[in-house]
């Protein structure tokens, strides 16, 4: 990806120079393809908040790939710009390409697809790797029977009663913003969202932003929810998560720079990777280590009526789990190529993540209708975690900073790298 464009930049540069001032009208004519892709794709227009009027009629994909071409040459051709803004473009405009591509029935590899689309390499995880992490969780759950019983029963026990989602969530909503505000004071005024529950999705939550400060979340109450998945929805769809990064692109960038492109966000797209690993470090930078379980015993097991004196073992298990986080990846892998059944999807899924069964199959629906999304979440957050490490060190002041760098500021996965 990285040699394709820096060709194309200097075919461009020596094509059809243009100048930095027009780079706002191709930004247009890159919200109006997405917008124009969307008709052919119902999940792709995941926000736009932009004037009403640039939403096109439908038009067919063979031109809508001619206009990612062209789009893609003229941006190359800029000279004297925001190279940052620059490279944001083409890269996105890049993968909508791609994804016009796999609409019109073209079939590509799982990690060629990655590439394609996310601007990344999907890592690998070796079932050594993950036997190794089976074996440290087989040995804090003893017992008899194979260890993904045992972990269900175990995990059972912390599932969050029904009558009490409501407010387990809004507690733990509640404190992720006040940590946040501490180190971003300056979010938009008004900020706020909305929280629905819903049933029948492939994802657990989703966080659809409306623009103008305001998000709809709704959480898939169909499967129980634990007391750390709660949690961590609380702060991946809210604080710091995606309610924040969009609240900070549509103030920072669209209202105050004036980048129309920002106002609309493609799902499947490098962009995703960048919001995905962000939500998922965000999650763990505003609230770790003995912090994290302090508050899960002392306020969400109470709201979730739940035993607190158990909250330290609980805890501990949940911090072993992640040793298997990249196993979905993997899942996926072999399943989009062909080499594993999707019977053997659910096998490896319950096997590897420790998921149950009617947790796998909706993890392998998502497979089915995202594809290879799912490299967004855990690998996403590597590259993030990895970059903050290398910018910032530990010291919580500078990690912050760099984290808000991300959120606030034109990047693809290429610039962590």
């Amino acid at each position: 990806m990285l040699t394709r464009r820096h060709a194309l930049l200097a075919l461009s540069a020596a094509s059809c120079a243009r100048k930095p001032q027009d780079m706002n009208a191709l930004a247009e004519r890159y919200v109006k393809l997405i917008l124009a892709i969307g008709h052919h794709d119902a999940n792709y227009v995941d926000a736009y908040y932009g004037p009403p009027e640039w939403k096109s009629s439908q038009q067919p994909l063979d031109r809508l790939s001619t206009e990612a071409s062209s789009l893609a040459i003229a941006i190359g051709g800029i000279t004297g710009g925001d190279l940052s803004r620059q490279n944001y473009l083409l890269t996105q405009t890049q993968a909508a390409g791609s994804r016009i591509r796999l609409l019109r029935g073209e079939k590509f590899s799982f990690d060629k697809e990655a590439q394609m689309l996310y601007e990344a390499h999907p890592p690998g995880v070796s079932g050594a790797e993950l036997e190794a992490g089976r074996e440290t969780i087989d040995k804090a759950l003893p017992g008899s029977g194979p260890l993904e019983d045992r972990y269900a029963k175990f995990d059972a026990r912390f599932a969050i009663p029904a009558a009490r989602v409501d407010r387990t969530f809004k507690a733990a909503i509640a404190e992720a913003r006040t940590r946040t505000r501490k180190w971003i004071p300056d979010l938009p005024g008004g900020e706020a969202f909305d929280i629905e529950y819903v049933k029948d999705k492939s994802w657990s939550a989703y966080n659809w932003y409306k623009g103008g400060a305001h998000s709809l979340i709704q959480v898939n109450i169909e499967l129980p929810i634990n007391i750390d998945r709660i949690l961590h929805l609380a702060c991946h769809e809210g604080y710091p998560g995606h309610h924040v990064y969009n609240a900070l692109l549509e103030a920072r960038l669209v209202n105050q720079r004036g980048w129309v492109e920002y106002c609309v966000y493609p799902l499947y797209s490098p962009q995703s990777l960048i919001a995905e690993g962000t939500a998922d470090y965000g999650a763990n930078l505003v609230i770790h280590g003995e912090e994290r379980l302090a508050f899960k015993r002392d306020v969400l097991f109470k709201e979730a009526g739940l035993d607190p004196t158990l909250a330290a073992e609980q805890h501990k298990v949940q911090q072993m789990l992640r040793a298997l986080r990249h196993a979905p990846i993997q899942a996926a892998r072999a399943y989009m190529d062909g080499a594993k059944s999707k019977e053997e999807t659910l096998a490896y899924l319950q096997r590897y993540a420790l998921q149950p069964k009617a947790m796998a199959e909706r993890r392998v629906r998502f497979f089915d209708e995202h594809r290879t999304y799912i490299i967004n979440y855990s690998f996403g957050e590597d590259i993030v975690a990895n970059w903050v490490q290398r910018t910032a060190g530990q010291e919580p002041a500078a990690r912050w900073k760099a984290f808000v760098e991300i959120l606030s500021n034109p990047r693809t996965p290429a610039n962590l790298l």
